[in-house]
């Protein structure tokens, strides 16, 4: 030991020595004790692996700026169900009252478990994988299902930016290829194409010329070339956005992530001078305050706000590994995380202002319509011209005159007034039709859109922010899988990432048949949800309760600066895994109570119908489970009795001033005899070693030695790897 090491002046001075050893050791000088004396594990030193091992921590790609990072983060966190998955549950789960239940829940749920993979993803400075196979080797199967399920998401989500972007060069016409039914010759009479009258104009172009979508999941019917050639597009821009890593894709997140704030502000601004806008606000906002008591309301506010923040798929560990070690990663998850939430009361707004516009110009179609089924009753006496009121003059009928004649009608003949066929025509009704995903999006929305003036330019607006919306989400979904096995296989970056694009998009063909949008549906609602809550459950467990919340809480305080509120201890140990545990018991009852089925296009009926999964579906439905968890259980098993190595010897061993080693870190208190000694109860002792060591005055022991089957080693301060990256 050196002469001027402070446990050697420690040892020749007179003073009660209190401190640890750990203490000692953490302020000792830079050592690497593969090249010392201390090097009793037999283990040869390779100076050029050593050298590359600190080359590559050294060389790990940056961020430019701390808002290029920010941007990656929110373009990745803030995607397409912030626009047509929130507004939803909002109409659906009691207005402005679900409100209250999500924000909670994004403090409680949301917050911690975003900061700590923030924090686990900056402090180790490599992927999932590498990640948790250095928190906890036998939970290493958590980086492993993350990739897995980013792969299944990033399959069926880049079909939406397919679709989109066959919307967006769509626009460029007008009037908009869907604000009319098409007309069809049969012979020398030209009529409107049935399917579409029995439906309506958007909904057609949707199903019949957008998807040609088939009657059931049985019929797969071929591939629709023009989804082909989109989705070949969609996977192209991917690709070229992550060939080089985050030095190409964080120039693009400049764009994906602030240009839909554009967008929405601008169809906010233009919602807002839209007749009946306000009530369609009004009706958002109108708190149902009953809802907050309903537990399905929580649940769904819950789900929500995990897959709204990105958590489990790895993609935000992905992010912040290329963080300075010194950078404020709480500040980071606060304002994504909040910048989250406006988004999405942002993207209500613009929803309910378009959809309030929409339901205004409905409303006035259906008082047209029944007011000339009610002048044809008058001609033909069916009813009596004393039941109208005086005021009311049919060439100008508003929706008030119209409820007062439906009202007096209705009592008068109550009897038979079913058989008269009138509709109320409460603008209440059309605002209360909810709509979701594509139906919002590709239905309801472009709907709405073809009454605006200009409409082509709007179009083009909207769907160019679907685009950056889902782009920005899939750079963050692929890095889930890109850097993680990079990071462990040490591929090529170019090389993997075209491989990967090449293969998904192969994969992702099967999404692209006619049938294609029911194999969306499928992976949407079954591929994700709950092999990601075991994920992140599993996440949580392992730092809270493996690694311990007390040493974790002790590294964030050494890498940020401050000590971390004693908040966030007590919801990753306690709140969040007992939530998260709540949320997937709910989510496995709501797969067993709910049928596993679709709504399939019926083209003879134009109308949509429920259907079950055949058997076939259903075993495809069932291994997506399995096989997204897999990796959990069988990483454990193999670890467990060491049929394979744990991957802590891959890690570097070299011991650096200020830096916490994997073993010093998990000491708990009175445990330094341990630590000294390298005893381990599970292992076996080895042999005597061929020297003695020296373990201080009055000790009367040598060290003791162990071996585990998977070749790692115990020597005098048991050096267990960190990577080169870690403090």
């Amino acid at each position: 030991m050196p002469k001027n090491s402070k446990v050697t002046q420690r040892e020749h001075s007179s003073e009660h020595v209190t401190e640890s050893v750990a203490d000692l050791l953490a302020h000792e000088e830079p050592v690497d004790y593969k090249r010392s004396v201390l090097n009793v594990t037999g283990e040869t030193w390779d100076k050029q692996k050593d050298g590359e091992e600190e080359l590559d921590a050294e060389n790990r790609p940056a961020w430019n700026s701390k808002l290029q990072y920010i941007l990656a983060q929110i373009g990745y966190s803030v995607g397409l169900g912030n626009v047509w998955r929130f507004p939803y549950l909002c109409q659906k789960n009691g207005g402005g009252a679900y409100l209250v239940p999500y924000l909670v829940l994004l403090i409680i749920i949301g917050l911690p478990l975003f900061f700590l993979e923030l924090a686990v993803g900056q402090r180790i400075r490599r992927g999932s994988i590498g990640v948790w196979n250095y928190i906890c080797p036998r939970l290493g199967g958590i980086g492993y299902a993350s990739c897995l399920v980013c792969f299944f998401v990033g399959l069926y989500y880049n079909v939406i930016i397919g679709w989109s972007i066959f919307y967006f060069f769509k626009s460029f016409q007008y009037p908009l290829p869907w604000s009319e039914c098409p007309i069809v010759k049969n012979g020398s009479v030209a009529i409107v194409e049935t399917e579409c009258e029995r439906s309506s104009a958007t909904t057609y172009f949707w199903y019949r010329e957008a998807l040609d979508i088939s009657n059931s999941i049985s019929e797969s019917g071929g591939l629709n070339w023009k989804m082909t050639l989109c989705l070949l597009v969609a996977w192209s821009l991917v690709g070229l956005a992550m060939i080089k890593g985050i030095q190409s894709s964080g120039k693009v997140m400049y764009f994906s992530s602030l240009f839909p704030y554009v967008v929405l502000v601008c169809f906010l601004v233009r919602g807002l001078l839209l007749r009946g806008a306000v009530d369609g606000i009004m009706h958002m906002f109108t708190p149902k305050l009953d809802k907050m008591l309903d537990p399905q309301v929580w649940r769904e506010a819950a789900t929500q706000v995990f897959f709204a923040l990105g958590l489990g798929f790895g993609g935000v560990i992905a992010f912040s590994s290329y963080n300075k070690q010194d950078n404020n990663c709480h500040f980071d998850a606060t304002l994504v995380s909040f910048i989250n939430f406006f988004t999405s009361v942002l993207a209500t707004l613009v929803v309910f202002a378009v959809l309030g516009f929409k339901a205004n110009i409905m409303n006035e179609k259906c008082v047209v319509e029944n007011a000339e089924k009610i002048l044809g009753y008058l001609n033909t006496n069916v009813l009596s011209h004393d039941l109208i009121p005086p005021h009311v003059n049919f060439s100008h009928l508003t929706a008030k005159d119209y409820n007062e004649m439906y009202r007096v009608i209705m009592t008068v003949k109550e009897g038979h007034f079913k058989e008269l066929g009138l509709d109320p025509c409460l603008l209440e009704d059309e605002l209360n039709k909810s709509v979701q995903g594509t139906g919002l999006a590709f239905i309801a929305f472009t709907e709405a859109m073809t009454h605006f003036p200009a409409s082509p330019f709007w179009s083009v607006m909207f769907f160019l922010m679907l685009i950056n919306l889902g782009l920005g989400s899939m750079i963050g979904t692929m890095s889930g899988i890109t850097t993680p096995i990079i990071d462990t296989f040490k591929v090529r970056k170019e090389v993997f990432t075209v491989g990967c694009c090449i293969f998904a998009f192969v994969v992702g063909l099967i999404f692209v048949q006619r049938s294609g949008n029911y194999f969306v549906t499928m992976f949407d609602d079954y591929s994700a949800t709950l092999p990601l809550t075991v994920v992140v459950i599993l996440e949580n467990i392992a730092v809270a309760w493996i690694y311990g919340t007390k040493k974790f809480m002790q590294e964030l305080t050494e890498m940020l600066g401050f000590r971390p509120y004693q908040f966030y201890y007590y919801t990753w140990k306690y709140v969040s895994p007992i939530c998260m545990a709540v949320l997937m018991t709910a989510s496995i009852i709501q797969l067993g109570v709910s049928p596993p089925g679709y709504s399939a296009w019926i083209r003879e009926e134009a109308a949509e119908k429920f259907l079950f999964y055949p058997t076939w579906a259903m075993a495809i439905l069932i291994s997506l489970i399995i096989l997204a968890s897999l990796p959990l259980p069988l990483v454990f098993i193999l670890r467990q009795f060491h049929l394979v190595s744990d991957g802590s010897n891959a890690l570097s061993v070299t011991y650096k001033k200020g830096r916490m080693m994997k073993d010093i870190s998990n000491l708990e208190d009175n445990d330094e005899t341990r630590f000294i000694l390298s005893k381990v109860p599970s292992e076996t002792p080895s042999p005597m070693p061929t020297h003695r060591s020296y373990l201080g005055p009055g000790s009367n022991s040598p060290m003791e030695m162990s071996s585990a089957p998977n070749g790692r080693y115990g020597s005098g301060y048991l050096l267990a790897s960190t990577p080169e990256s870690e403090l």
